[in-house]
């Protein structure tokens, strides 16, 4: 068993999750949406995305592709929030967490392509 790919293939995973738990829930209600597993969803996906840097293939370009799409999402997410937070009083609003919630969707489904092509790679690689 190769270590590495164990590593990788944990981070790949624990992303998507962390970010389907964030996302899951009816869009405009913020007391659903945590903004500690916004955060958890982010760092790990910065993480999953350094483990993608390795690997010259051209299925690790496009692992480096979807991770990046899915980084932009969620720090973009962040920056709503963020954004939103400084300028109201309380909770967010039902409009701005409508937003931070479809933009780690977005996310996601990059996280979930991700998956799939690990997926992909792992049922076609032939022992040698």
């Amino acid at each position: 068993m190769n270590l590495e790919k164990v590593i990788f293939g944990f981070f790949v995973v624990l992303a998507a999750t962390l970010n389907f738990g964030f996302f899951i829930g009816p869009i405009d209600n913020p007391h659903v949406h945590n903004v500690y597993e916004l955060f958890a969803a982010v760092v790990v996906n910065l993480i999953a995305t350094v483990l993608k840097f390795g690997d010259r293939t051209q299925i690790g370009a496009f692992h480096l592709a979807t991770s990046l799409v899915a980084d932009l999402q969620l720090l973009a997410a962040a920056a709503v929030w963020a954004i939103a937070s400084a300028t109201t009083d309380g909770p967010l609003g039902a409009g701005a967490t409508s937003s931070v919630v479809s933009l780690s969707g977005g996310a996601l489904l990059a996280n979930l392509i991700s998956i799939t092509i690990l997926l992909v790679e792992t049922v076609s690689y032939h022992r040698r």
